[in-house]
């Protein structure tokens, strides 16, 4: 499998957009960190609730229990500690969900900001390269040997621009027709230079 051109400047190229997506993905990976840590300092105030309501919770029950000891009426007294407590449970639950709830935010934002614009780069990035491999390949399985340029010459009169054409030869069409070697081999090397392939000695 041919993953980089044999020419020096389209593989140069290839490299160097290679490095440019790396960079693009490593940047939106960072960025979708950064939102992430942002969104999820929302969640300090359910930290600060949850803490609050667990210390007076404890706080409570202690309290109830202290007061369970008094002889007599200590279990009636006791009862709304007990169920002060629960409140205050109910308010540390509260709590964690606000934690958890900002977590969620915050992941669901970050690898929004990250993904979408990795999936995107990385879609038309992959898209050029699975097109390059593919055309690359097919050339590879023709050209054997310097035999096959025929077919490459005749791809270049078809499909190369006219002025590439005339810097050929004057007259390209009639040159290939008469199988000049040299013109053969120029027009297949204009080709193949198009799919990123250099001609075979």
């Amino acid at each position: 499998m041919i993953l980089y051109a044999q020419t020096p400047w389209r593989r140069a190229r290839q490299i160097v957009a290679d490095l440019i997506v790396v960079g693009w993905v490593v940047l939106w990976v960072r960025a979708g960190r950064e939102v992430y840590d942002v969104v999820g300092q929302l969640a300090a105030p359910g930290r600060t609730l949850e803490a609050a309501g667990s210390s007076l919770s404890e706080s409570l029950t202690s309290a109830g229990d202290t007061v369970a000891r008094v002889p007599l009426v200590g279990d009636d007294v006791r009862a709304p500690f007990t169920a002060a407590g629960g409140a205050a449970d109910s308010i540390a639950d509260a709590g964690v969900e606000v934690q958890e709830g900002a977590h969620q935010i915050a992941l669901v934002l970050g690898l929004t900001v990250a993904a979408v614009p990795i999936l995107l780069v990385v879609g038309v990035w992959l898209l050029v390269r699975l097109r390059f491999v593919g055309r690359a390949r097919a050339a590879g399985r023709i050209l054997d040997s310097a035999a096959d340029l025929d077919l490459f010459a005749l791809r270049a009169l078809a499909t190369q621009p006219v002025r590439a054409l005339a810097r050929v030869s004057e007259d390209p069409a009639n040159a290939w027709r008469r199988r000049d070697p040299d013109v053969v081999r120029a027009l297949a090397t204009l080709e193949l230079g198009s799919l990123g392939l250099r001609a075979p000695d």
